[in-house]
């Protein structure tokens, strides 16, 4: 048996999963610790986490944010058959500490935890906690955040940022004199970017001399988009539609200028790569969170935020692009003061808080 043993629960987006298998590979990489993570099957954690060679537990978990009332009638009275599965998981699994990142399956299994008194550490990723986090916040034992923000829902909380790929810390200043801009929403894409960049890629393109354009569109929409652009009649070797994105360092480290979503670890590699961001926050986010983390980012000095709405006014969105593209020295402000907002220890210092945590416990 393993000397350290912590249960990983939670999950849904990527923004949950992808930073507890960084922590993951920290704690077994430097503490020979056993990692089993608890999920459920609807979550990305379903296909991420045995990708990355660890075992996962599903468990049955509904919805309870932006869902109708029978749903949150039928989650809720199956939470204590979900508390229950966790609790036999727990006791067979022994874990020295449980660690709930935020998603479905968190609530249920930090609950669990706190009946059965297992030293329990919540991971918050936004500005704005989900609903599991907030519920149980004042009740765990310690909490790794993101945004100082944050803490304030927390027992013991402490600013760890999250976890990045560094590859993302490696990233230089472009090389070239042309300016590049990169425009992402996520890997599904955002359909609001795809409606409205085509409406100004021409005059943006004429406003911002040598500029070049990547957009990535999502599978779903490629087509339309690129058949969008296409119709603009802006010079077709300056712009580029891609249906998904890989490498997003390499696609960091080209852009003098990145477009996006403000998720949590959008928010971070940004961070990370020093890069100044536009940011127009998904609006029907859980708890307006991406429009927190927004928030931050700009009140740091390192990003400027559009609103959805904003992109239906005539002209808002060209010229907060022209603006911020003819302005060498706001974005070089911008991308030192995004720097500032990095935490390169993070999976570091999260595995060392969850040890901290487990040796107090036994």
């Amino acid at each position: 048996m393993a000397e350290l043993r912590v249960l990983i629960a939670g999950g849904g987006t990527g923004g949950h999963i992808i930073p507890a298998l960084a922590v993951a590979r920290e704690l077994v990489a430097h503490h020979g610790a056993e990692v089993l993570f608890v999920g459920t099957a609807r979550g990305m954690e379903s296909r991420l986490v045995p990708q990355a060679g660890f075992p996962l537990h599903l468990v049955e978990v509904g919805q309870l944010k932006n869902v109708s009332l029978k749903t949150r009638l039928r989650t809720l009275s199956d939470l204590p058959r979900s508390i229950l599965a966790c609790k036999r998981l727990i006791r067979e699994f022994m874990p020295d500490v449980v660690f709930g990142v935020g998603g479905y399956a968190s609530g249920p299994a930090m609950a669990a935890a706190l009946l059965l008194k297992v030293p329990t550490m919540a991971f918050e990723p936004n500005a704005m906690p989900g609903l599991a986090n907030r519920l149980v916040g004042k009740r765990v034992q310690a909490a790794a955040v993101n945004f100082p923000s944050a803490v304030r829902w927390f027992r013991n909380a402490e600013v760890t940022g999250i976890p990045v790929r560094k590859e993302f810390f490696a990233i230089e200043a472009p090389a070239s004199a042309a300016l590049h801009l990169l425009i992402f929403g996520g890997s599904q894409g955002a359909r609001i970017f795809n409606n409205h960049l085509p409406k100004i890629i021409a005059p943006l393109l004429d406003a911002v001399p040598g500029l070049t354009v990547l957009h990535q569109s999502g599978a779903r929409h490629f087509e339309a988009t690129q058949a969008a652009f296409a119709a603009s009649g802006a010079d077709p070797a300056h712009w580029k539609v891609s249906p998904f994105l890989d490498d997003m360092p390499a696609r960091f480290a080209q852009a003098n200028l990145v477009m996006a979503r403000s998720g949590a670890s959008t928010v971070a590699e940004l961070a990370a790569a020093a890069k100044p961001a536009l940011l127009v926050p998904f609006a029907a986010a859980a708890d307006d969170h991406q429009k927190r983390n927004a928030e931050e980012m700009v009140n740091a000095g390192a990003a400027l935020m559009l609103q959805e709405p904003d992109l239906e006014v005539s002209g808002r969105l060209l010229a907060a692009l022209t603006g911020l593209l003819t302005s060498p020295e706001r974005l070089m402000a911008m991308g030192a003061a995004a720097r500032t907002q990095a935490h390169p220890d993070a999976a570091e210092r999260i595995a060392n808080l969850l040890l901290a945590l487990a040796a107090g416990g036994r």
